[in-house]
């Protein structure tokens, strides 16, 4: 890797992988909690809805919160069918009540029996595994084996075996799973390890790298996602996908305020 883009893509990391970026990001949404299973609950939920606006996915998002009360946990653990009508008028783009309400009955019946979402991606669990590849299909068949899976959900939830690139479940999973004190990412899970984690590979992303050389040009999808990853382990085998804060950042960084 020349060593220009190094030297580029390591200061980008550190200015953007600070506490500012929280305020224009729909990270904001799981940051206003402190109980872990808030943050999950909220942190997939607006990954999910990443689509769009910036502004957009955080105002839906809050409207959601808003239909829990304020506490999506204690809502999810111990609402009345009652409660549930609220969300008859949610609706994100393609994602409306029927979804939201399939998410409630699958958080439910999850923390039912579970202390955090966690478990959900490392049943199984491999450490040997390179990637959270095989993570995220075990998650995709757990989340959608239920007889009453709405058929119309399982586009919302990608996975690498459909050879979507899992950007807002690997946005997700950096969320959980990186922890570097910095402020923006949460660092509450254990058990997937940081270097097993997949580069988010979104619009800006990938015009940045493809702008970089650091991938070649072609179709958005679970491959061009690992070699995305696989190019940047060059940078930091540990923890290459903290470079997604350069990549995103340098995608968006024209249309941005904070400098």
């Amino acid at each position: 890797m020349e060593a220009h883009v190094r030297k580029l893509l390591d200061e980008k990391y550190h200015f953007f992988n600070h506490p500012r970026f929280i305020e224009h990001d729909p990270i904001q949404i799981p940051h206003l909690f402190s109980r872990k299973q808030d943050i999950e609950i909220m942190g997939f939920w607006v990954a999910i809805l990443a689509w769009g606006q910036r502004k957009t996915i955080i105002s839906k998002a809050s409207e959601l919160i808003n239909f829990m009360d304020g506490s999506p946990y204690d809502f999810i653990l111990n609402h009345h069918p009652s409660d549930l009508k609220r969300f008859e008028s949610f609706k994100h783009r393609t994602f409306n009540s029927t979804d939201a309400l399939y998410f409630i009955r699958f958080f439910q019946q999850h923390y039912q029996g579970n202390e955090s979402l966690e478990t959900a991606f490392s049943f199984r669990y491999n450490a040997e595994e390179k990637t959270v590849e095989q993570a995220i299909n075990r998650f995709y068949q757990y989340f959608f084996n239920d007889e009453f899976a709405p058929k119309r959900t399982e586009k919302h939830v990608a996975s690498p075996d459909k050879k979507s690139a899992c950007k807002r479940i690997n946005m997700f999973l950096r969320w959980m799973v990186r922890n570097d004190q910095a402020g923006v990412d949460f660092g509450i899970w254990n058990n997937i390890k940081t270097h097993q984690l997949v580069c988010p590979l979104d619009v800006h992303a990938l015009r940045t790298a493809e702008s970089l050389q650091l991938i070649q040009p072609g179709p958005t999808n679970w491959k061009k996602a690992l070699e995305l990853t696989e190019n940047l382990r060059e940078l930091d085998p540990e923890d290459p996908v903290k470079y997604d804060f350069a990549l995103y950042g340098m995608g968006i960084e024209e249309k941005t305020i904070w400098k």
